[in-house]
């Protein structure tokens, strides 16, 4: 069947089809920069490094754009709060957010624009929308008139009329439809403007991402990814936009990440129960948090709580116990058990790209790699030798890698691992002085730390469970 990817806009699974072949052109929206970004923001941009790095896996060379918007209301109001410069505000944490991309080791885009620095397309697209009677002017602001676009709403599947009826909007008399959205807003005092033909102003927030994706990915891209939170307006508004400025589809696929929740509630500044990444990372692995959107499948929401990051930095560790070295002394595997160890790289691999195939389903392809690390365990218990591991970690380090794990630990992340060491060599000690009860007390103190130990003749081995 091929990559199958679910759509919002068509809200099925389709057969993964692009512009170009073996080209993707991926959209996705990156953060307002107005303040230190928080795990939500990581979350998304962890699903699309996900989504990127499998599509290269397939052999697919992706153009991946991702925008900062660095002048809008929430900055100048920000900025105006802390008695700074709104331009070097935003540039403070676009530089802190670019660091905690790398940190938690996802892949640097292609091309980061900028709004403030793809003036000159903004105002090009505005002026050809209100050429074609899609917008118009109104005392220096320009909006985008939602009734002359036949289709506006087909993505979050609202109809104008129903829109209307239930909206809360300020009444603003020089729009045309109380729904028009703005393009252009006239220059306020204090805030940075640039000059137009509608005299000096800044953009609306949705008219910056249809300009940038234009300019750097064309008339037609093949992903247009962000949180379902920006479904509508804002992705709605892109739509409508792009559309009636070239007449094409703007995406052929719309992917949106479900919102991470503390407690119930979306993460977000306004319920003020936010994570900063920063504090995150300086209390657990940056895989935890990899592991937790692997785990839980990128449409989903994501629960944040203390349970939920134990249970990934578990699992993570049980992931990263595999790699270990065989036992000292080990006599080797039968060629029959090998042929096993083998064929059960190559159905790890097998189920992996099934699972990754399906909507790119994490958790499923997961699923075929703990099943290969319970093999690769048992082999070693079984007395493989490193050369006969050898193949099977090397497929576990590779599948793993491609969802953007890094297993291969310095030597110092783990100095529990020495110590657990000794322990199940006195264990065994103890077994060969036949202190049974002493024995079991020591694998099970072992088993409630996470630590799983298995017994065989050629000793005794132990994986983070």
């Amino acid at each position: 069947m091929g990559l199958q990817v679910y759509s919002t806009l068509s809200r099925k699974k389709e057969s993964f089809e692009t512009v170009e072949p073996n080209r993707v052109r991926l959209y996705v929206c990156g953060p307002t920069v107005y303040d230190k970004a928080h795990v939500g923001h990581a979350m998304s941009a962890l699903v699309f490094d996900i989504i990127r790095r499998y599509l290269q896996y397939r052999g697919y060379e992706v153009r991946h754009v991702m925008n900062y918007t660095d002048v809008d209301d929430k900055i100048i109001n920000r900025a105006n709060k802390l008695g700074c410069d709104p331009f070097e505000l935003a540039e403070t944490y676009i530089q802190q957010y670019a660091q905690h991309l790398k940190d938690l080791n996802i892949l640097p885009a292609t091309i980061n624009p900028r709004a403030t620095r793809e003036m000159d397309e903004i105002l090009k697209l505005i002026s050809d929308l209100i050429a074609k009677g899609f917008a118009y002017e109104a005392g220096g602001d320009v909006y985008y008139h939602v009734e002359k676009k036949a289709d506006y709403g087909k993505l979050s599947g609202r109809k104008l009329d129903d829109m209307r009826a239930g909206a809360r909007i300020e009444v603003d008399e020089r729009k045309e439809n109380p729904l028009d959205f703005a393009l252009w807003k006239a220059a306020k005092e204090g805030e940075p403007a640039w000059d137009s033909p509608w005299g000096k102003g800044r953009p609306g927030w949705h008219i910056e991402c249809s300009a940038m994706s234009g300019a750097h990915l064309g008339e037609q891209i093949d992903i247009h990814g962000g949180g379902n939170d920006l479904i509508f307006p804002h992705h709605e508004n892109e739509i409508a936009q792009s559309e009636a400025h070239t007449g094409k589809q703007f995406a052929r696929y719309w992917i949106h990440n479900g919102m991470l929740q503390l407690s119930g509630e979306k993460m977000s500044k306004s319920l003020g129960n936010l994570i900063t990444i920063e504090d995150f990372l300086a209390s657990h692995p940056a895989d935890a948090l990899r592991m937790m959107v692997l785990n839980s499948g990128y449409r989903n929401p994501l629960t944040f709580n203390d349970e939920v990051i134990g249970q990934a930095e578990k699992a993570l560790e049980r992931l990263q116990s595999a790699l270990k070295a065989a036992a000292p002394g080990a006599a080797g595997l039968s060629a029959e058990a090998l042929q096993g160890l083998d064929d059960q790289a190559k159905a790890a691999r097998a189920g992996f790209e099934s699972s990754m195939d399906d909507d790119f389903n994490s958790a499923g392809a997961l699923g075929n790699l703990f099943e290969l690390v319970r093999v690769i365990n048992q082999a070693r218990a079984d007395g493989a030798t490193d050369e006969q591991l050898k193949g099977a970690q090397d497929a576990l380090e590779e599948l793993s890698g491609v969802l953007g794990l890094k297993l291969r630990v310095e030597k110092e992340a783990h100095a529990a691992d020495a110590f657990i060491d000794l322990l199940v060599e006195v264990r065994q000690d103890v077994r060969q002085a036949k202190l049974w009860e002493l024995s079991d007390k020591i694998r099970d103190r072992l088993a409630a730390m996470g630590v799983q130990v298995e017994d065989a003749k050629s000793g005794s081995t132990w994986f983070w469970k």
